[in-house]
């Protein structure tokens, strides 16, 4: 079976998650896998440009600390 370029980045990510976020992860994909198709989700009121900033400067310095010492 070949994937998609999408579908490989994904497959990327949770190789790269601990089990514990990897299985978190998987189940709010599930969950959002069983939202009806045609349902729109407003993310927009949830986070702020400050939260947006703040999650993406954490999440960069736990990629950054994971490459440096990938066994945490």
């Amino acid at each position: 079976m070949e994937l998609s370029k999408r579908e490989e980045s994904l497959v990327d990510v949770f190789r790269r998650l601990s089990p514990a976020a990897a299985e978190e992860l998987a189940a709010l994909a599930e969950r959002l896998a069983r939202v009806a198709p045609t349902s729109r989700l407003d993310w927009s009121d949830l986070w702020s440009d400050s939260d947006l900033q703040e999650f993406t400067a954490e999440s960069l310095r736990r990629l950054e600390d994971e490459e440096r010492d990938p066994s945490s």
